[in-house]
């Protein structure tokens, strides 16, 4: 099995594309420690865990093994949530538990962050992302009081675009010993959260999912994070995979006049 005796920490797994990641990462050999705030009865392991909180995400890393072979970062808020509470959990708390993780991870261990087709957008953003880069963890909600994150679910699609732009930025950071950053951006997927996506942003979601030929599922995902786990993914770095049915290149096409 390509993941046999790796150890993977998979966060948000307690539901939606975590939960089917970490099946399909121990149905691939991996012994799987969960993090979520909910209890995840079908992993390894399980550690509780508010990864909106610092004290929380410390407790998380203290608490954890030596010579981890991966971090699966899925765990994330929609964007009905509080502006904050989805910086917090999706970006800056993802940031903050890999950075104190590092030390504990083996060498060519692979970190891998699920990030969004909501993302794309990162080039008309690269002012806030470089302001974000110096904001304090208390000063996270007068960043998006000043951005206006709230309004339009803003505060999703920044925190998809800045991890999307973390992700490159970190493509070589622990190159001397191996490890690597890729990130997996899905397009709309059927989880337990896709109809709160479509009541907050509306014709936006709408004309997302009509872009595709179906609404994703996760099982459409997980495997690409285990591919992203595995040595056969060894010179991926600072990639940013697009599972999405074909969004991203339709964007893409319309955003330079091509479709």
């Amino acid at each position: 099995m390509p993941l046999e005796g790796k150890t993977i920490v998979t966060t948000g797994a307690a539901s939606g594309i975590g939960k089917e990641t970490a099946a399909e990462l121990k149905r691939q050999g991996a012994f799987v420690i969960a993090v979520d705030r909910q209890a995840v009865e079908d992993a390894d392991d399980w550690r509780e865990t508010d990864l909106a909180d610092p004290a929380s995400i410390r407790r998380l890393v203290d608490g954890l093994p030596t010579g981890i072979d991966g971090i699966a970062n899925i765990a994330g808020l929609p964007p009905s949530a509080p502006a904050a509470d989805v910086i917090k959990v999706n970006l800056r708390g993802l940031q903050m538990f890999t950075q104190a993780t590092i030390p504990k991870l083996a060498d060519h261990a692979s970190i891998v962050n699920i990030a969004s087709s909501a993302g794309n957008g990162w080039p008309d953003s690269v002012d806030q992302i470089k302001e974000f880069e110096s904001v304090g963890w208390d000063e996270i909600e007068s960043f998006t009081e000043r951005h206006h994150m709230d309004e339009g679910g803003r505060s999703y699609f920044f925190s998809k675009e800045a991890l999307i732009v973390w992700t490159m930025q970190n493509r070589w950071t622990w190159i001397d010993r191996g490890i690597r950053m890729n990130a997996v951006s899905p397009g709309p997927i059927d989880t337990p959260i896709l109809g709160d996506f479509i009541d907050t942003l509306g014709p936006r979601a709408q004309s997302s999912i009509n872009a595709t030929e179906r609404v994703g599922r996760p099982d459409d995902i997980a495997p690409v994070v285990a591919f992203l786990m595995s040595d056969a993914a060894k010179w991926f770095r600072g990639a940013n995979l697009t599972p999405d049915g074909g969004l991203t290149s339709q964007l893409l096409l319309q955003r330079h006049g091509l479709d």
